[in-house]
């Protein structure tokens, strides 16, 4: 029985290849997947696979997958929706609460990168229509101070300005063209 010997020092090198390799690439030959041209799908099974990773490094991943098929040539297997769901997935985006039911189902295609750009656009939309509405109560609280009850008299008015501004009733002492 004949046993192969295996060079130490090129499986090292064939060890440190691997670990160089893109993530992806990884993977692919691990799960036996085509790494070039890479299907949308086997891309959206490689993200649900490392959702460990965070967003942030998974999205560098994937971004990795889609610079080096531009790089050739080949369609991009990143900007389907079978990938952008399956980030979505991992990182948790959802559609606008003020978009109708037909518009968020669309908001699911859209890629990673852009859905959290609206995402963010609509949380600060929100967040200043709330200072606004509130800001809209405030004044009119402060209205409904200022204006007279609706039974009151010009008298009633005049006596309850003049008890919040103590000056308000009494003339002037330092004109000095007063009669």
């Amino acid at each position: 029985m004949r046993r192969s010997m295996t060079n130490p020092v090129m499986a090292v090198l064939a060890e440190a290849r691997r670990q160089r390799a893109p993530l992806f690439a990884r993977w692919c030959e691990r799960e036996r997947e085509t790494f070039l041209p890479a299907s949308p799908a086997a891309v959206a099974r490689f993200a649900r696979d490392h959702a460990g990773l965070g967003v942030e490094r998974l999205w560098e991943a994937v971004a990795e997958v889609s610079r080096t098929h531009a790089a050739l040539g080949l369609a991009d297997p990143t900007a389907g929706a079978p990938v952008a769901l399956a980030i979505d997935d991992v990182a948790g985006v959802s559609p606008p609460r003020s978009w109708p039911g037909g518009w968020k189902e669309r908001f699911k295609a859209l890629p990673h990168d852009l859905k959290l750009f609206i995402a963010d656009h609509e949380t600060k939309r929100e967040r200043s229509l709330r200072r606004t509405q509130h800001a809209l109560a405030h004044a009119n609280k402060r209205l409904t101070q200022i204006q007279p009850a609706p039974g009151a008299t010009e008298e009633d008015s005049t006596d309850e300005a003049a008890s919040r501004h103590p000056d308000a009733g009494r003339p002037d002492r330092s004109d000095p063209h007063r009669d």
